[in-house]
């Protein structure tokens, strides 16, 4: 059975996409039963920011990742995107913690938070491998909770991480 990580960043148009991709790229390279989709918090509050940010595109051509459905406009967060997922990260505490207590308060504690910095606070250049570490980190503890034994170690260097 494939298990779902769901990526939560405010607009579903940098962080998120870029942590979904290459976390699909990644388990997909270690045998992982994962796939990751992603989420925005607050894709009403940006307008038509357009499908997905040239920064989260261009990091992800320079890791030679295909952005597959790059034209896929951001999605908001729904219950049943959080009722389907077995793993819900959240890319930033300081902002998504509050957004998530207003608009699904019984998933408040339930969601892994990270601290990765939207575009107004750190430029891509910092941000991306900050992320890419995190997601890289995640998928190694994933394998280790998903194979045991002489698999696992094989598991976690096919990540590529």
């Amino acid at each position: 059975m494939t298990k779902r990580v769901l990526f939560l960043c405010t607009a579903n148009y940098y962080r998120s996409r870029f942590a979904e991709h290459l976390f699909n790229h990644l388990a997909q390279n270690a045998g992982l039963p994962w796939h990751a989709d992603s989420r925005g918090l607050n894709v009403d509050g940006w307008g038509d920011i357009g499908a997905i940010s040239r920064f989260t595109v261009d990091a992800l051509h320079q890791r030679g990742i295909p952005v597959n459905g790059q034209h896929r406009h951001p999605r908001a967060l729904t219950q049943e995107d959080l009722d389907q997922s077995h793993l819900v990260v959240a890319v930033k505490e300081a902002e998504h913690r509050r957004l998530m207590a207003e608009q699904f308060p019984q998933w408040t504690d339930r969601v892994e938070y990270w601290h990765i910095h939207d575009i107004d606070c750190a430029v891509p250049d910092d941000t991306i491998p900050v992320l890419e570490q995190h997601v890289c980190d995640l998928v190694q503890r994933l394998s280790a909770a998903e194979h045991d034994g002489p698999n696992r170690h094989r598991a976690a260097q096919q990540g590529a991480c």
